[in-house]
């Protein structure tokens, strides 16, 4: 057995007990979901005894997850660094368990536009926090008021747009792919003039 090896072995093992602990389950009550017997299950834990393939497949099925993401291996890349968009005031960073999912952190200090024409709407969902200030997100017909620490998810179908109100705020915001690539479209017709989009430098939605 490579190093390697062994690292991927000795992960599995504490997975397998840190899923059951987090279930709340004792060796017992996991032994009897996945039909091994508590002595069976005590020695994988502790490393005493080979993990098999077909073993590994009943104790995934009885802690509700999969083979696959049993025996994932912990990735190399945890930390990244922010891309950071100047022009709009915004870091961003792509998820990477998830393709075409990206968070962003903006800071705004111009409050929503007054002129309805100016909401857009395109396809996709967007969740977004408040980290500090007060935002106010139009949306649809609706004006709401978003304080610190709170969060709102929404279809990007609605027209909508945000703002600040009363200084500057910060929000943490997380697009899926259909909802990040209709504001870099929406980012193209504000570079040509076209004046439609919400997400300038000091606006985002």
């Amino acid at each position: 057995m490579t190093q390697e090896d062994g690292e991927l072995d000795s992960l599995v093992r504490k997975r397998i007990r840190a899923l059951r602990v987090a279930q709340g389950w004792s060796l017992e009550e996991l032994a009897a979901r996945a039909k091994v017997s508590q002595s069976t299950l005590s020695r994988i834990e502790n490393g005493r005894r080979r993990l098999a393939l077909d073993q590994l497949v009943t104790l995934a099925r009885a802690l509700d997850t999969s083979l696959d993401q049993l025996v994932e291996t912990a990735s190399d890349d945890i930390v990244s660094n922010p891309m950071i968009d100047g022009a709009h005031g915004q870091m961003r960073w792509p998820v990477k368990a998830e393709p075409g999912m990206t968070v962003i952190r903006q800071r705004m200090t111009e409050p929503p536009p007054d002129n309805p024409s100016r909401l857009r709407a395109h396809p996709g969902r967007e969740w977004l926090v408040v980290l500090s200030g007060t935002a106010i997100l139009l949306l649809g017909n609706r004006r709401l008021r978003i304080e610190t620490n709170q969060a709102a998810e929404f279809p990007t179908m609605l027209p909508h747009a945000i703002g600040a109100e009363g200084g500057p705020c910060e929000l943490l915001g997380i697009f899926d792919r259909d909802a990040r690539r209709g504001h870099q479209r929406g980012e193209g017709v504000e570079k040509r003039g076209g004046g439609t989009d919400t997400e300038g430098p000091r606006r985002s939605s």
